[in-house]
């Protein structure tokens, strides 16, 4: 499933595989595109890709499932404050399974 290096971003519609790739490798790095791109670029006003970065931090009582930390970041989003362009970022963790579900009886 996974077929690109660690280091490689590959283009998802979802972070869910990048979720999967990153419990299965430690790490995974995609770019969103499809849908959501168009909705994210008009909505920050930045036509730059929208990198999103999974990596593992520890394993979970539940077989299969890890704590992870996601970090999407776009460049050059139009701060509306101020009408500037500056990078961002958003850093959120997540438990999650290496078969797609969230851990039972967990808050993600």
């Amino acid at each position: 499933m996974w077929a690109a290096a660690p280091s490689e971003r590959v283009p998802v519609t979802t972070l869910r595989p990048l979720l999967i790739a990153a419990i299965a490798h430690g790490t995974a790095r995609g770019t969103l595109v499809g849908d959501a791109a168009p909705f994210m670029t008009q909505h920050f006003g930045s036509a730059a890709p929208i990198e999103i970065d999974v990596r593992t931090l520890h394993p979970l009582p539940q077989p299969g499932c890890q704590r992870l930390e996601v970090t999407t970041t776009q460049r050059a989003v139009i701060d509306p404050k101020t009408a500037g362009a500056q990078d961002a970022k958003l850093v959120y963790q997540i438990s999650y399974c290496g078969n797609g579900d969230f851990p039972a009886g967990s808050n993600p």
